[in-house]
């Protein structure tokens, strides 16, 4: 089938034309001047599919390379299955997830992605790659790292939180760095001193400071910017390139963007949520609603700045990319298991629906220019995990995964419209100028008209080569 785009204006990483798309099939084939014909046909006369766009964007579909999808924690399991949360995904113009297979401590790597790809295998709305969370450091995980990279999961999640879960130590960590060095990978690492946290929060629940607030002030920034700091450290012992996810602390960014001015192989990523939300307005808030927004790391004070730095640091490179860590948890029986004790409430909010909306919000408020926007949102993160340019750009020979942008009009966020598996929004009552208007993933019309077309299963498993930034 063919798909022709016509009279929009087309953004790349480096700035923006006004071009007719044509899709044949499922890559993208041409950019043309709007009313080229081609080697003399009409092009608009003999496409199957004419989408007019004039006076939209028109983007790469977005890449969300931090999401959990039916992801267990704190006793339940995340809300969203591959299905539900890859087809909201679709309706906020994402086209590509990475999500994150899980190993426990005791438990084989690779059953731990054989689960994962059950889970994922003929349910999700578009395409999907894996990362590979590394929860026990031994000789048997790292002999599987490198059986990993031969399945296109070039990238490996550890922490430095999460005692007797995920948690591994400094010389577990170096073990990995030093195998993923060695075999092309990525580090990610969830930076935080779990070790501190969890002597802050047994302190806490013991004075009877148990409402959700408690939960950020118990991981303060000091156990970010440490951990971030020791992370670096860790990398620049061993040669591996490092990405350090979610961060939210004004301080941890600073010592990645030092590290990154002195030339070392270092990479961040926020979130939406960080750059939005705050400890005051939302962590806070009264009658155990501020658990809709317990997350790790936590949402950080206003008053302190973070959340301005952290647009400085989106212009200045020194985050590279804006993922959600889309973890969603419903309030009733989820978010409730933490009445009385805020170290119990599942930590995670939705969000991969509304990533490209909120993040041009951005555009709008003079935070990032419209090319910006792309580049964190699709380009960049394709790049970083091995999918470009297959993914992440508008090119002939690339997906045609494309996303007609209407920036004329507005989008209000409500639990009453969105499309996630959750009974609340993080996100309520949240107006942002533009709008998703048509999606196409790989070729195929999934979002609409202000409806979901697209089939089941319609998305790919993606076997990832290296990240581009590998030195």
């Amino acid at each position: 089938m063919t798909i022709l785009v016509k009279n929009g204006v087309v953004v790349s990483p480096t700035g923006a034309i006004t071009a007719d798309v044509l899709i044949d099939g499922e890559r993208v084939v041409a950019l043309l001047e709007p009313g080229t014909t081609r080697l003399g046909v009409d092009l608009e006369a003999t496409a199957d599919v004419v989408i007019d766009a004039r006076d939209k964007y028109v983007v790469p579909g977005g890449v969300d390379s931090h999401t959990h999808m039916q992801m267990p924690f704190g006793g339940t399991q995340a809300s969203d299955t591959f299905e539900t949360g890859t087809r909201a995904a679709a309706w906020g113009g994402t086209t590509t997830i990475i999500d994150f297979a899980i190993q426990r401590t005791g438990e084989r790597v690779l059953d731990g992605l054989a689960a994962w790809h059950e889970k994922a295998d003929g349910n999700c709305a578009i395409d999907y790659g894996f990362h590979q969370i590394i929860g026990g450091v031994d000789d048997e995980s790292l002999k599987a790292m490198d059986e990993l990279v031969s399945e296109g999961i070039t990238s490996i999640k550890l922490f430095m939180a999460y005692p007797g879960v995920f948690y591994s130590d400094d010389g577990q960590i170096v073990r990995a760095m030093q195998t993923a060095a060695a075999n092309g990978s990525m580090v990610m690492m969830h930076a935080e001193n779990g070790i501190a946290i969890d002597v802050l929060v047994a302190q806490a629940i013991a004075r009877g400071d148990t409402a959700p607030r408690y939960h950020g002030l118990t991981r303060p920034w000091e156990t970010e910017e440490e951990a971030t700091h020791r992370a670096i450290m860790l990398a620049r012992m061993t040669g591996a390139p490092l990405y350090i996810v979610h961060m939210s602390a004004k301080q941890a960014v600073a010592t990645l963007a030092a590290a990154r001015d002195d030339g070392w192989n270092v990479f961040g990523e926020t979130c939406p949520q960080y750059l939005y939300l705050s400890l005051e307005e939302h962590l806070s808030a009264p009658d155990f609603e501020g658990a809709k927004y317990v997350c790790s790391t936590p949402l950080r004070s206003r008053a302190e700045g973070h959340q301005h730095e952290l647009w400085k640091a989106l212009r200045t490179n020194d985050l590279s990319v804006v993922s959600t860590d889309h973890c969603p948890f419903c309030m009733k029986e989820q978010k409730e298991l933490g009445v009385g004790n805020f170290a119990k409430i599942p930590n995670g909010i939705g969000g991969v629906e509304h990533r490209m909306d909120l993040i041009y919000q951005g555009v709008v408020d003079g935070h990032i220019t419209l090319a910006r926007w792309v580049e964190l949102c699709s380009t960049t993160p394709a790049r970083m995990f091995g999918l470009y340019p297959r993914k992440g750009v508008i090119a002939p020979g690339s997906d045609a995964d494309v996303v007609v942008y209407d920036p004329n009009a507005t989008t209000r966020i409500s639990v009453d419209t969105h499309h996630m598996n959750m009974d609340y929004s993080a996100w309520e009552g949240f107006e942002v100028a533009g709008r998703v208007d048509t999606v196409i993933s790989r070729g195929s019309v999934v979002v609409r008209d202000r409806e979901f077309v697209g089939p089941k299963g319609h998305g790919r498993y993606l076997k990832r080569g290296q990240s581009q930034y590998l030195l």
